[in-house]
């Protein structure tokens, strides 16, 4: 069951417009260490976790990948609100304006088109907590890098905000694959 509040986690109000940016910031919304990336991540993983632990926190933590995937969709938005088609050219979206007009479509910002091939499961829980555990820690990289971008106070303070959330999943996977090493092994050394 789902309850949605219809609010985003963090406040979104840019008020300038910066196609620039604008651009730059997809890569979060479609890009390899983006947050749609991390949302089918971990709503996938989730199934071949060992407990129900591991299940809870793999959902919990996908959908709020979800919601910062909402908070991406604002923030480009926002920046290119009112955009004109000189504007457009100018930034280098032109080719993208040509396919989905002013539409939000899932790229990195080259523009490369999201693929599943960003993302894996492999059914070893320790091997896939691994994988979100570095995950975590390229997103926040790339978050870092945005804001080195950007001087405009209203994208910094969301942009902050993301980057915390990437830390703290990171802390919660590292905990839940320590717990699983210990816990879980076989004779192998695998999780059963």
């Amino acid at each position: 069951m789902w309850a949605y509040e219809k609010r985003l986690q963090y406040p979104v109000n840019i008020k300038k417009k910066d196609l620039r940016m604008a651009k730059l910031l997809t890569t979060q919304y479609g890009g390899s260490n983006g947050e749609l990336a991390a949302a089918l991540r971990y709503l996938n993983q989730r199934y071949t976790m060992p407990d129900n632990r591991g299940k809870a926190l793999l959902t919990d933590i996908g959908t709020e990948e979800l919601a910062h995937v909402e908070m991406i969709s604002t923030m480009v938005y926002q920046l290119m609100k009112g955009a004109t088609i000189e504007e457009i050219k100018a930034a280098g979206l032109d080719p993208h304006y040509a396919e989905h007009g002013k539409g939000l479509y899932p790229t990195n910002a080259d523009g490369v088109p999201f693929t599943v091939s960003y993302f894996a499961t492999t059914g070893d829980a320790l091997a896939d907590l691994s994988e979100d555990m570095a995950a975590e820690q390229k997103a926040r990289a790339v978050y870092e890098n945005l804001i080195d971008l950007t001087d405009d106070s209203d994208v910094i303070g969301p942009l902050l905000w993301l980057r915390q959330r990437e830390i703290v999943h990171f802390a919660r996977f590292k905990e839940l694959y320590e717990i699983y090493k210990n816990e879980y092994k076989n004779i192998e050394g695998n999780i059963k």
